[in-house]
């Protein structure tokens, strides 16, 4: 090897030790994995001079905080539609990843704002005279550019800026602020973006409108919906089949590690403030919340890497295989229990319907016999959503949230197979003693009895519409170490309820499992000693006085009747799938009070 080649070779591993110390200095938290990694966007080769080898730093730098900082499932997410909002709306994440590493390291700093001036230098030889020649995209770059990464642009830089500027200032201006102070929140920076962007129409379109007729992709959305439907009708109409097939079907084994979490699935209005989602059964006049400002409505997929998650599930599949004969047991009851409900019923000898075969030897017979016909009778339980919402607070750990979790991926998969759509959520707090939500509260002169005193974190592990292939994943996340904290239950049902609302099925049923009664050591520690738990009975009594959802608990080792009128307790986690399952049945037995 020559000097010129031993150079560069150095030149190279610079570069790539630059890489892997940005890409992988993740938190003390996370467990690194290291990782053969594609440099082919180092070209070695174009490097001659110490301005060519800071443009590859920059270009490397990019590369490692898209790594360490960019989430693909949440930028799929949140993705517009069209060829050219998603253009901007890449633009936008790109400098959201290297504006935080603009604020963490002053030397990655330095080389991209070296490498955009050396960019914007080169872009003056492009002839641009009208806003129809100026693509949007560079306009838009450069507007990011100056207002964003403030970069200094040069005057013919500004006129291109200038066509499109005004359209620019009047979207992104009034939330910048909000912007900047969450550049290390994705999923809020991406869906404003993406929200701004559709408003921008710059496609002549709205971005985030259904697809039309002709679009492929919608063609292939509906395609997937009724391969779904197909599939559970199939589970309906061969419930024979599929009873025989059961002691197959629910093998450990079939938790398998190979589907990945849709990336194009989005389930929350993004438009949507948290304090909407959360504070939503406001009767209650003694109830104070300080600042629902840092709190939390989270899909599961968000809250940790794609790698941890799957190591997780694989972690909980791991704990179900001791369970192995109780899935089985479990899942051929309630199914084989439900699919007997679903047997059809017909009404005969109706004027209009369909043709009743049957009856047509008495018109052969007599043909002055009047033709009969029948109707399939509705069957009310098909028409159901089922919302389980499970306790994440610490005294859950171990074998109590392990056998929730289990009962979640269970019922999911066998309400399913018989038309029951199935909600799985969650509620914790995001810190102990109160995290910023105390902090606040302590710098701005400790306010007397300031009410609920700490941050919301209420994750959605499975939405009603997603089919428990795409989420079952995330219910490995239980098992995170730290996840499980605080429970505030009242705001948590609350929640659970306002999302039941908005369904359009005619059955709605509220399934909650915990372990006794809500504690945040600092809400009730400047507060009364019941004052948590006055909240919980008050939400529970407005639900079930307003009959038109039915809500049901269970306790784990606690009775819980005191604030649920129906209530049941277990003493050992091993009862919770069969009286999950038993209590099911009951409530599709029997027909729902309206």
């Amino acid at each position: 090897m020559n000097n010129e080649e031993s150079l560069r070779e150095k030149l190279r591993q610079a570069i790539i030790g630059s890489y892997n110390a940005i890409s992988l200095s993740l938190s003390s938290e996370k467990k690194i994995q290291k990782e053969e990694e594609n440099f082919e966007f180092i070209n070695i080769d174009k490097i001659d001079s110490r301005k060519d080898f800071k443009i590859a730093r920059a270009e490397s730098d990019t590369e490692a905080l898209k790594k360490r900082f960019s989430n693909n499932l949440i930028l799929q997410k949140n993705q517009p539609r069209n060829m050219k909002s998603k253009e901007l709306y890449n633009i936008s994440e790109r400098l959201r990843y290297e504006l935080i590493g603009s604020n963490k390291y002053a030397g990655i700093k330095k080389n991209l704002i070296f490498r955009y001036e050396e960019e914007i230098l080169n872009k003056k030889n492009q002839v641009i005279n009208s806003k129809e020649d100026c693509p949007v995209t560079l306009a838009f770059e450069l507007y990011m550019l100056k207002n964003f990464m403030n970069i200094t642009i040069d005057k013919e830089n500004q006129r291109i800026l200038s066509f499109w500027e005004e359209k620019f200032n009047e979207k992104i201006s009034l939330s910048k602020e909000y912007l900047m102070n969450n550049l290390e929140n994705q999923q809020s920076y991406n869906s404003k973006f993406s929200e701004i962007i559709s408003d921008m129409n710059i496609d002549g379109s709205d971005t985030h409108s259904d697809k039309k007729e002709n679009d492929p992709e919608s063609e292939n959305e509906g395609s997937t919906r009724q391969d779904a439907e197909n599939e559970n009708n199939t589970a309906s109409d061969n419930s024979d089949a599929e009873n025989s097939k059961l002691e197959m079907d629910y093998e450990v084994s079939e938790f398998r590690m190979d589907e990945q979490l849709p990336e194009n699935q989005l389930e929350e209005n993004s438009s949507e403030t948290v304090s909407q989602k959360l504070n939503l059964i406001t009767d209650d006049k003694d109830y104070k919340i300080y600042t629902s400002e840092f709190d939390e409505v989270a899909k599961a997929e968000i809250l940790e890497d794609y790698e941890e998650i799957l190591k997780l599930r694989k972690n909980l599949d791991q704990q179900l295989s001791s369970f192995k004969d109780l899935i089985t047991k479990l899942a051929n009851k309630l199914q084989r229990q439900l699919l007997a409900k679903q047997n059809r019923a017909w009404e005969f000898d109706l004027e209009e319907g369909m043709l009743d075969s049957s009856k047509l030897t008495r018109i052969i017979i007599d043909p002055l016999n009047s033709l009969s016909y029948k109707k399939e009778k509705d069957l009310e339980f098909k028409d159901t959503v089922v919302s389980l919402l499970i306790d994440n607070s610490g005294s859950m750990r171990g074998r109590p949230i392990t056998i929730a979790a289990l009962c979640a991926d269970i019922l999911s998969r066998t309400l399913e197979r018989c038309s029951v759509k199935v909600e799985i959520l969650g509620f914790t707090t995001k810190n102990w003693k109160g995290g910023q939500s105390r902090e606040k509260w302590n710098k701005l002169g400790k306010d007397n009895k300031p009410g609920r005193l700490n941050d919301l974190r209420h994750i959605i592990y499975k939405s009603a519409d997603s089919h428990w292939r795409q989420s079952k994943n995330n219910l490995g996340l239980m098992l995170k170490e730290g996840l499980l904290k605080e429970n505030i239950d009242g705001e948590a049902i609350s929640w659970a309820y306002n999302r039941l609302r908005k369904r359009h099925e005619e059955r709605k049923i509220l399934m909650i499992i915990s372990d006794g009664a809500p504690v945040d050591d600092s809400t009730l520690s400047v507060n009364s000693g019941d004052f948590l738990e006055k909240h919980l009975k008050k939400t529970v009594k407005i639900i079930e006085n307003q009959k038109d959802i039915e809500i049901l608990a269970i306790g784990i080792g606690h009775d819980v009747s005191r604030y649920y009128n129906k209530a049941i307790k277990i003493t050992d986690v091993n009862e919770l799938g069969d009286v999950m399952i038993n209590q099911l049945s009951g409530l599709f037995d029997q027909k729902a009070t309206h």
